[in-house]
């Protein structure tokens, strides 16, 4: 099992990318239905692809938390 997060579509692919910052293209057709950039999917050994929505959500929550630390910073 592999945990991505979806970089970006460029054309007809999905650049995904790894913890190592690897970065991996499939055909968006191969990807679930509601896909976008942030989220996090799973390929699991079998090649069944999903989203893990509570990752997804967790890595969205630390993002506004450190954007709003960059934001206040820039306000002092």
């Amino acid at each position: 099992m592999k945990k991505l997060t979806v970089d970006r579509f460029e054309g007809i692919y999905a650049l995904l990318e790894d913890s190592d910052e690897k970065i991996f293209a499939i055909t968006t057709n191969e990807m679930p239905d509601g896909a976008k950039e942030g989220d996090i999917v799973v390929i699991t050994d079998e090649g069944e692809i999903y989203i893990d929505a509570e990752a997804t959500a967790a890595r969205r929550k630390e993002m506004a938390k450190l954007q709003k630390k960059v934001t206040s910073r820039r306000k002092k």
